[in-house]
């Protein structure tokens, strides 16, 4: 397989992906049109038309899925995939009604380029549960395209020394998912993101890095270009914890 997993699509100070352009284009290289998911995002339209102007700087066509006839169709003749950010539980769902869940794995699977930001990266995961998104919609399960075998959570977020928030912070979250359930999960702080090539997994982007949880064990903290390939042999188990 071959994903580009990112953990947001805008950064301060920069235009819509200009942050992982370099990232981008090499992962598409050799795309002419590039099939693009915007349910996570009511306006597929004016969200399909962001895409297509930040794709049309590296010469690729930006097609959304939205327009096709035959959305499996489209899916099972795409050069590659990009499924956008946004609300993950309405992107799911979606995909459910659509059919595409199992239409887009299998030809991830197979060998097309898979692009996920945001919710996108979520979809990656074997479940939405490591989302921060509110639940709008519900769907009909909480499964994803589960190509790879543990979870992120884009967006990852430290918590502020100085902060005044009482609410649970993103790390008290996560660690709370680990008491119910045995599955590494990747923090991914802003600015960074992975990416899979068959077998091998690297985590790029900003200094700021990435964080893994595990159960039963303290926090790692990675650095851009670490080698997280042991993550792809993960067995995830849910819903484990004993009664």
């Amino acid at each position: 397989m071959k994903l580009l997993l990112l953990s947001n699509s805008a950064a301060p100070g920069h235009a819509y992906l200009d942050h992982a352009r370099e990232a981008v284009a090499d992962h598409l290289a050799g795309v002419e049109e590039l099939l693009f998911v915007p349910y996570a995002l009511a306006d597929h339209d004016g969200y399909t038309a962001k895409v297509a102007a930040f794709t049309a700087e590296l010469g690729i066509r930006a097609r959304g899925i939205h327009t096709a006839d035959d959305p499996r169709a489209a899916v099972a003749q795409a050069q590659a995939v990009f499924v956008g950010g946004g609300n993950s539980f309405r992107l799911l769902s979606a995909l459910q009604r659509a059919g595409l869940v199992d239409a887009i794995g299998q030809r991830v699977r197979a060998g097309t380029p898979y692009m996920g930001s945001s919710a996108g990266t979520n979809m990656a995961c074997p479940t939405l549960r490591t989302t921060n998104d509110m639940p709008i919609v519900e769907p009909a399960s909480f499964a994803a395209l589960g190509l790879v075998p543990f979870q992120i959570n884009p967006h990852y977020l430290d918590p502020h020394p100085a902060g005044t928030h009482m609410g649970e912070t993103r790390e008290e979250r996560l660690t709370q998912f680990l008491e119910e359930n045995d599955v590494p999960v990747l923090g991914l702080r802003e600015g960074t993101w992975l990416r899979r090539d068959d077998d091998t997994l690297t985590l790029g982007g900003i200094a700021a890095g990435a964080r893994l949880f595990t159960a039963g064990a303290e926090p790692v903290e990675y650095a851009p270009g670490a080698d997280l390939s042991t993550l792809l042999t993960a067995q995830a188990r849910f819903d484990n914890r004993a009664a």
